[in-house]
This record gives C-alpha cells, sequence and structure tokens, in this order.
C-alpha cells in the first residue's frame, strides 16, 4: 500500500464507505495486495484517514465477491483462486469475450475504429521496444474496453466488467512469466486488427486462443510458487 496518506477530493461526493471499497479493490487489482497479503484494518484506517467501519465494511463486501478472505489467526487476507476456480472463469471469459469480438464486427462505430486502430499503432510501437514496459499493458484493458462498447451489449459489458476485476486482480500472476505479457500484447492486436478487418469468425477464434494462453500461463505460474 502507498505510503502517503490519501486526500479525498472535495469534488468525490460518493459516501465515504463506497470510496474505500474501491481504493481497496484497485489495490488489489492492480497488484499492490496480491493473493496471501494480509490486510490490517488499522494500517487501512491511518493511512485513508478514515474510522474502521468503512474499512470493515469494505472489506465485508470485497469478502462477499471473493476478492479478500478471513482466516483464522491471521485475519483478511487477499483470495487465491484455486484451480478449479480459474478454470471456471477463463471458461466463463472465452465465451463472454468471443461473443464480445463477434458482436463488435457487426457493430463498429467509426470513432471506435478510429480508437482501435491507434491501439494498434501504440501496441507496435511497445513491441518494438528492447524491453517491455509495463505501462504498455493498459493498451490491453483499452483494446477490451472499446470492443466491449462495441459490441452495444450493456447485459454483456456488465458480465465482462465482473469477471475482468477478478482477471486483473488475480491472474495477472501467470504475466510473470517470462515472454508472456509480450505475446499476450501480440495476441490482443491480432485480435484487434481481425475485429477491424471484419473477420468475426477469426476474431473469436483468436480470442478463444488467447484466453487458453493465459489460463495455461497462470497454471504454470502457479505450478512455479
Amino acid at each position: 500500500m502507498p505510503d502517503n496518506p490519501v486526500v479525498w477530493k472535495d469534488e468525490e461526493l460518493s459516501p465515504i464507505r463506497d470510496k474505500v471499497f474501491q481504493y481497496i479493490k484497485q489495490a488489489i487489482v492492480q497488484g499492490v495486495y496480491k493473493s496471501g497479503d494480509r490486510i490490517i484494518e488499522r494500517e487501512l484506517a491511518d493511512q485513508l484517514n478514515v474510522s474502521r467501519t468503512p474499512i470493515r465494511e469494505a472489506l465485508f463486501r470485497l469478502e462477499s465477491q471473493g476478492f479478500v478472505k478471513t482466516l483464522p489467526r491471521k485475519g483478511v487476507v487477499v483470495s487465491r483462486l484455486s484451480p478449479e476456480e480459474i478454470i471456471e472463469i477463463f471458461t466463463i471469459l472465452s465465451s463472454l469475450e468471443s461473443l464480445a469480438v463477434k458482436l463488435a464486427v457487426k457493430k463498429l462505430e467509426q470513432q471506435q475504429r478510429d480508437e482501435l486502430n491507434q491501439i494498434v499503432i501504440e501496441i507496435d510501437n511497445a513491441l518494438a521496444k528492447p524491453t517491455f514496459e509495463q505501462s504498455d499493458w493498459k493498451y490491453h484493458f483499452e483494446a477490451n474496453e472499446i470492443i466491449f462498447r462495441a459490441a452495444k451489449s450493456p447485459r454483456l459489458t456488465q458480465m465482462l466488467d465482473g469477471l475482468s476485476d477478478y482477471i486483473r486482480a488475480f491472474v495477472h500472476v501467470g504475466y510473470e512469466l517470462p515472454g508472456r505479457q509480450r505475446k499476450a500484447m501480440e495476441e490482443h492486436r491480432d485480435i484487434v486488427k481481425a475485429v477491424l478487418n471484419g473477420e468475426a469468425e477469426f476474431a473469436e477464434n483468436l480470442t478463444k486462443i488467447h484466453v487458453e494462453n493465459s489460463k495455461k500461463a497462470y497454471m504454470e505460474a502457479l505450478e512455479r510458487e
């Protein structure tokens, strides 16, 4: 967790409990807290300059969503997915993302096409660097957001957003394998190109391959721990 205390902006009008919930959730999603790490109420309360009540409420919500769990004699820790849960998430993700790219091919608007073309350029520039930079990983998520939006299916987008939180929070472990981040970026670029070219079936197949490769990388990373 960052050392500097958090200062909520005056324009942030949402309740403190919601701000605290989003702050902790993003810390998990972004890998500040990793699987197995303890989350200590007192430390968070001092960090966020709030009482322990909204911290406790936020952790309860996060536990109900599967992001954390309470262990005897250890307290609240960031959850670690079981192999069965990993397979379940990736299986669902494969189907939903494949549907999203299929719909996006049919419904892509010019502004979204322009945005995706720019992302292809950015990904190519990132891949041309001798060393892959962590900041370049944002293009992965930006591409997904545009494609999900282009699908014009609010319920599908909602389901994908929920799964994406799990993927970002836990499955980034797979990208710690040497070369996996670069390969995943290449896979994303190829999916985007297929969408831009109107190749719905090809985009679906590439999406399924990408998700399967991500699952394999995650499982391999777990075996190495």
